[in-house]
């Protein structure tokens, strides 16, 4: 009676001066239990709490933790709280019919609880309307729960400038999510329950992109066109993949990074083991160190082959000089022009020039290195590439030093065919880079344009011709690439975490997409190379950090995929409009190619923008006509004009809208997979020339129909080589 008394009091003060609903202490659970009722909880296949009962154990373990566990605990994990934590449990046992396994869960949802409860707190109590701290007193109603020392503990720790900082952190970064959940107290696992029964569905689990979009939508049961988008893109995105890589598929639509022991999509209390997803034993420091320098003698012995390989002598060992008289059968003897390439980080060419294959060959009369020739620079295509061999007589260090004058060169990076261009074959259309500042705008996209039409007119008959009877051209000359560095990394990822949930990271410098972070890459990414799947953007991201070319950033720049795609143009275009407007305008000053990965949503193309020129590069290895994304190419025509706009250029009225897209002839994919690999080829092949113009026939040194399994390997390769020479897997791991 006097209970009922006490609750009647507290409801009038909570009337007058708090909020309405009284505590929740679960009497009907207690009185159930002295009555002999035991209450069945019920778990689906993932491990989640579901109905009958789901909703009243949650409220049950919610008002035991506010009674057992003080308010300033702020480590959950605290060995002083075990006896409590103990306390809370057999409360549950007594309550509830729960086997003993599920203490764990019950634990965790007991944690999160009490976070929400001193969440609440602060925010009802101790913030005014402007989120200002205020100094107020113990609310009547909690007096039974928390003393006054806990409250004024409680007070100081939330003024506390650290804590202060790190919470409007937190704040900040939960402000206006993209796509806010709206199914209020309802868990995905009650909400993948309920839209079962009322399918009467005979499965026992829904794929994760379901359930994230039923619960994304509100009271009005019409969910956001955002929402809908990334719906549409799983849905795309699930033809192509296999029903287990949900995880993925979920990941791959929001462009977001997995975290581990977390499975997004489907809430709390699923985990990779809930979803028989098999964690190897981890193995021990010992045993760790000890694979690990095995595989590092493996690295060192595949370095040494591949210095060796370098260095292979081609001579007869009868004749002291004669150690250019076996010639190789791709480099004839005499003079020949050529192209040089360089192995290291990646293979790329960085030059051109004359191979003196002559017998008995000096060089500034010094012998050559074995396995090198003699050559000429005659130009610099990476200006700033180390020479493999720097002459000494010179002080010649790099490409762009050496022109004009002889090095060594070694044999295998030495490709025969090339043809030095002389003086321009039309004075009249060249357009000297010390005088452009004095050509109109106008002027100089006709001029470009022409120039590309003129060379396609002359090229088409005769490279058509040549591309259509020969299939894949090649006019590199090029090893076989190998699955070395494959097969290194991954022997080296399955010594980690990372197969079962373990992630990684690579810094991504502000100099490469204009913003600082860090990009998070996991076992899925990993496994995209290695079984040949389609690429998604975190493999894309680490590849042009890997190509991104240092000595030449003053001419290419990069804009970030996950920020410039099909999704987001339509979900946020002010968002991308605004991100790569600053990004040209940082680049206003000067000349410079920027390079837009473009994701569809399950296709990648290139876009390669020259701003000043305002002239956008439109490379698709399916084909198609930039007008299928009609909204992109109105974002990039607005940015563009923008764009022009602050740089206070004037142009007629019928010029305004003068941009000018190209659709350049690149090599055409034959699947459905090679579209991401494609696009990092022609980054790749633009950056090896140098150029700030895509020739609409492509460029005549790497022109093919398509690109064979041979050079997509390529990729593969330079980026396994690039991860295991940044050490990705290992940072950290042992600590």
């Amino acid at each position: 009676m006097a209970d009922d008394q006490h609750e009647e009091v507290s409801k009038k003060v909570s009337a007058e001066e708090e909020i309405r609903r009284g505590i929740t202490v679960m009497r009907r659970v207690v009185q159930g239990r002295s009555r002999g009722i035991i209450l069945d909880v019920y778990w689906n296949n993932q491990g989640q709490l579901i109905e009958p009962n789901g909703h009243t154990l949650t409220s049950f373990i919610g008002a035991l933790v506010r009674n057992e566990i003080p308010i300033t605990c702020d480590d959950w994990r605290n060995k002083e709280l075990n006896e409590s934590k103990e306390k809370i449990w057999s409360e549950i046992k007594r309550c509830f019919n729960i086997e003993e396994e599920r203490r764990g869960f019950c634990m965790k949802l007991a944690g999160k609880l009490l976070r929400g409860f001193r969440t609440f707190l602060s925010s009802k109590f101790l913030k005014d309307a402007d989120d200002n701290f205020v100094d107020a007193e113990l609310p009547k109603k909690y007096e039974s729960l928390i003393s006054a020392e806990e409250w004024e503990a409680f007070k100081s720790k939330r003024q506390d400038p650290v804590f202060q900082r790190i919470s409007a952190t937190n704040r900040e970064r939960a402000s206006s999510p993209a796509y806010p959940y709206r199914k209020g107290r309802v868990g995905y696992g009650r909400l993948e329950q309920s839209m079962l029964q009322k399918e009467e569905s005979s499965e026992t689990s829904l794929p994760a992109h379901v359930l994230w979009k039923e619960a994304r939508v509100g009271k009005s049961g019409v969910p956001q066109e955002e929402v809908l988008h990334v719906y549409q893109k799983c849905e795309e995105l699930s033809q192509s993949l296999s029903p287990d890589d949900t995880k993925g598929i979920l990941s791959r639509a929001l462009d977001v990074p997995e975290y581990s022991g977390r499975v997004r999509g489907k809430g709390f209390g699923v985990t990779p083991t809930s979803l028989s997803i098999k964690k190897g034993k981890a193995p021990s420091n010992r045993e760790l160190h000890a694979r690990l320098e095995a595989m590092q003698a493996e690295l060192d012995a595949l370095r040494r082959e591949r210095e060796a390989s370098a260095s292979t002598v081609y001579r007869d060992a009868s004749d002291k000089n004669s150690i250019n008289c076996t010639f190789q059968p791709n480099i004839p003897e005499g003079i020949s022009h050529c192209q040089l390439y360089l192995s290291s980080p990646y293979y790329r060419m960085v030059g051109k020039g004359k191979v003196h294959n002559v017998s008995g060959v000096l060089l500034h009369t010094r012998e050559l290195p074995a396995g090198c020739l003699k050559v000429s620079v005659d130009i610099a295509v990476e200006p700033n590439a180390a020479l493999p061999y720097p002459s000494d007589d010179s002080d010649a260090t790099t490409v762009h030093e050496a022109v004009g004058s002889f090095v060594a060169w070694p044999t295998n990076l030495i490709c025969v065919g090339y043809e030095t261009p002389t003086k321009s074959k039309s004075k009249d259309n060249a357009i000297p880079r010390h005088t452009e500042s004095t050509v109109s705008r106008k002027e100089l996209q006709e001029n470009e344009v022409s120039n590309a039409s003129a060379q396609q007119k002359k090229e088409v008959s005769n490279a058509s011709a040549r591309v259509k009877s020969s299939g894949a051209k090649k006019t590199v000359a090029r090893k076989k690439p190998t699955t070395k560095y494959r097969s290194c990394l991954r022997t080296f990822l399955e010594m980690t975490d990372i197969p079962t949930g373990g992630v990684r990271t690579v810094h991504m410098e502000v100099g490469i997409f204009g913003f600082d972070y860090d990009q998070m890459i996991g076992n899925e990414d990993f496994m995209q190379v290695f079984s040949h799947e389609e690429i998604g953007v975190t493999v894309v991201n680490t590849y042009i950090r890997l190509i991104r070319p240092n000595g030449l950033d003053v001419s290419f720049g990069f804009l970030a995929p996950a920020t410039v795609n099909l999704g987001l143009i339509l979900s946020r275009p002010d968002t991308v409009t605004e991100y790569v407007l600053r990004i040209l305008m940082d680049n206003k000053d000067a000349e410079k190619l920027f390079f837009i990965p473009f994701n569809t949503g399950g296709h990648w193309l290139l876009l390669a923008i020259n701003p000043i020129r305002e002239i956008v590069y439109y490379l698709d290895s399916l084909g198609n006509d930039w007008t299928t994304y009609s909204d992109m190419k109105v974002l990039i025509d607005t940015v563009l004009q923008a764009f022009r706009a602050q740089r206070d250029i004037q142009t007629s009225r019928r010029g305004a809208n003068s941009i000018t897209w190209i659709k350049v002839a690149c090599p055409q994919q034959r699947n459905q997979i090679d579209c991401g690999y494609f696009m990092l080829r022609f980054m790749r092949d633009t950056l090896a020339l140098g150029r700030l113009m895509i020739p609409t026939d492509y460029f005549e040194e790497f022109k093919c129909a398509f690109y064979t399994k041979d050079q997509v390997d390529e990729i593969k390769e330079e980026w396994c080589q690039f991860m295991i020479e940044l050490n990705v897997l290992f940072i950290n791991l042992c600590n």
